[in-house]
């Protein structure tokens, strides 16, 4: 039996600490890091010297996180809109270009 298949034992509410491993070892482990996730509820960042250069996550998460910044980019939006209904004038994209220095 493969380590990750006995993943699989894991309750899906539960959620095992998150993990670092370096790139090399993430490289060669990759179907049992990502089983882990699944199955496990895992975050394993993957690092190289140290440093954190992302995550591996469950699906879950990821799209959990998708929602909430959708829903407060629409927040975002509405609100953008409301003000202009209300009388404030819009920035035109020309200024905020050159306040954002692009």
């Amino acid at each position: 039996m493969h380590l990750y298949e006995s993943y699989e034992l894991y309750d899906r509410d539960m959620s095992e600490p998150a993990a670092e491993l370096p790139i090399s070892d993430a490289r060669d482990s990759l179907a049992d890091v990502v089983s882990r996730a699944h199955y496990a509820g895992r975050i394993t960042y993957v690092t190289r010297r140290g440093q954190r250069l992302a995550a591996i996550v469950p699906a879950e998460l990821a799209e959990a996180i998708e929602r909430a910044e959708d829903a407060a980019d629409v927040s975002a939006a509405r609100d953008a809109l409301a003000r202009i209904d209300a009388g404030d004038t819009p920035v035109p994209l020309a200024d905020l270009r050159d306040e954002l220095g692009l």
